[in-house]
């Protein structure tokens, strides 16, 4: 979904409240796919989405999980052809073997035909007609579930209440996470595995920290990517916010390039935003490289590999 989150999903206010009679709609779709019977594939199924409109690590995630299981296994990743996340399916496809159709149980199908052990879901909860054997919920820590609403009242795709239904929640940025947090997901599913993660830069020593930057990104979650860079001493001059999966014109990518120019800035950005970028457009503009750490990764390893 291509979108800036507004600011009103954060906190309930009086629009969030006026919106709230139309989440009638969001509960009704939910419910109907409920009633979907579910298809139970024969190769091993884990499914990393989330509730949270915007980004919550989840294609971090499966990278990662694909790091772990290609190890032993034959891994594949399984993401729906939209057009508008060619950024996600490219940086997969980086990763790993990935199979990319306008169905996911079509692609589950074709990847049980090739003979993959493993099939790793980017996205893919709120699709009720698949039985997977586990199911990961992504969050942002500084987030969380916002003003706590359904669309369009608030950033949530489902109910709270539905992560019952999950096995693990990932909180994706900083590792000390609130106790409030813990406590309301324990109050939903005591038995939930909670894991926290953070971003770690990967290509830190190949930037001048002595220079300005002019930050620019097009992501679910920007505030993450400009704290990330903040973290590690990157001197930020300007910023500039696009809607997630933002298509790039080169009119844009000259304006931008203009600024740092006339200010005497570096331009840096992320690798899914530059994966967007045309050859051209890339010319002077560095991506910071991250991967992602997870404290109990023995615990997410003994969870992927007792899945029977």
């Amino acid at each position: 979904m291509n979108l800036k989150k507004p600011d009103f999903w954060d906190k309930k206010n009086p629009l969030s409240f006026i919106l709230l009679p139309l989440t009638i709609i969001t509960h009704l779709i939910n419910f109907f796919k409920k009633l979907s019977k579910e298809k139970k594939f024969t190769i091993k199924t884990i499914c990393i989405g989330n509730v949270f409109i915007g980004g919550t690590g989840k294609t971090s995630l499966s990278i990662l999980i694909n790091q772990i299981l290609k190890k032993k296994f034959k891994t594949v990743f399984i993401k729906k052809n939209y057009i508008s996340q060619k950024d996600e399916i490219n940086l997969l496809k980086k990763n790993g073997d990935i199979i990319t159709t306008n169905s996911r149980i079509n692609s589950l199908e074709l990847a049980e035909k090739k003979k993959y052990d493993f099939a790793i879901l980017d996205d893919g909860l709120q699709q009720k007609n698949i039985k997977y054997d586990l199911k990961i919920v992504c969050f942002n820590s500084s987030e969380f579930i916002g003003n706590g609403f359904v669309l369009p009242a608030g950033p949530l795709r489902e109910n709270i209440k539905e992560i019952k239904n999950y096995d693990i929640i990932f909180l994706n940025g900083s590792i000390k996470s609130s106790k409030k947090i813990y406590k309301k997901i324990k109050e939903l599913n005591k038995n939930i595995e909670i894991l926290e993660g953070e971003y770690i830069p990967q290509n830190i020593n190949t930037f001048n920290k002595k220079k300005n930057y002019l930050m620019f990104c097009g992501i679910g979650n920007p505030k993450e990517f400009e704290n990330t860079l903040l973290k590690h001493k990157f001197k930020l001059k300007k910023k500039f916010i696009f809607a997630d999966h933002h298509k790039f014109g080169n009119e844009e990518i000259i304006s931008l390039k203009k600024i740092a120019q006339k200010n005497k800035l570096e331009i840096i950005t992320t690798e899914k935003d530059y994966l967007r970028l045309n050859f051209k457009q890339k010319k002077n503009i560095k991506f910071l490289k991250i991967n992602l750490k997870v404290n109990k990764l023995n615990k997410l390893k003994k969870k992927l590999l007792n899945i029977k």
